[in-house]
């Protein structure tokens, strides 16, 4: 039976940081049990198979379906993925697309919102146009083609995911270059799967 004492998932986020303001966010998503579900290390290269030829394609349309992030580099690897997601201020997407933003997020909420007696109840789920949105359509998206194509059925990920605010120049180009020599350092990667 469920307590949520006991049950309760601790989040990983800072508690009180908005995951909707502009900014830069270092992101790793990891294949459920560590299985090599997108491809393989090849000499220092990463060799995508169908599954991660999905993921690959999913992440770059990700602009394409939110205006709200522009992405940055990213590398799928055999059992997980990294990427940098900017999220952009409304005042970048143009007057039609704020005005736009607002009403929908206004229509979401007044829909998401139901009374009980005088006490409304919050929506769940994470903010929209939010770092949490974006990695859960994502990661649905991958899952739902991943399995068409594989004739299964379930959740390809890991709960949750890994996130970091990159706070400054240096810190982005650490990490963008972390990102892009990835599969050169597959062996020693701690979630490099035996």
């Amino acid at each position: 039976m469920y307590n949520p004492t006991i049950h309760h998932r601790r989040s990983v986020r800072l508690p009180d940081y908005d995951y909707s303001q502009a900014g830069l966010y270092f992101v790793t998503l990891c294949v459920k049990d560590r299985q090599c579900l997108f491809g393989r290390i090849e000499q220092g290269q990463m060799i995508l198979n169908e599954a991660g030829g999905i993921a690959h394609l999913e992440w770059v349309k990700s602009t394409e379906i939110r205006s709200e992030i522009i992405l940055h580099e990213f590398i799928i690897m055999p059992n997980h993925m990294h990427g940098i997601v900017e999220i952009i201020s409304k005042e970048c997407r143009g007057d039609w697309l704020v005005a736009q933003a607002n009403a929908i997020d206004s229509e979401q909420t007044n829909r998401s919102v139901r009374n009980q007696g005088d006490q409304p109840v919050a929506p769940t789920g994470p903010d929209p146009k939010s770092l949490g949105a974006m990695v859960g359509g994502y990661k649905s998206i991958v899952t739902q083609r991943i399995n068409a194509v594989q004739k299964t059925s379930g959740s390809i990920w890991q709960r949750n995911y890994h996130e970091h605010i990159i706070r400054n120049a240096p810190s982005h180009q650490k990490i963008a270059e972390s990102i892009i020599s990835n599969p050169l350092l597959w062996q020693q990667d701690i979630l490099f799967a035996l």
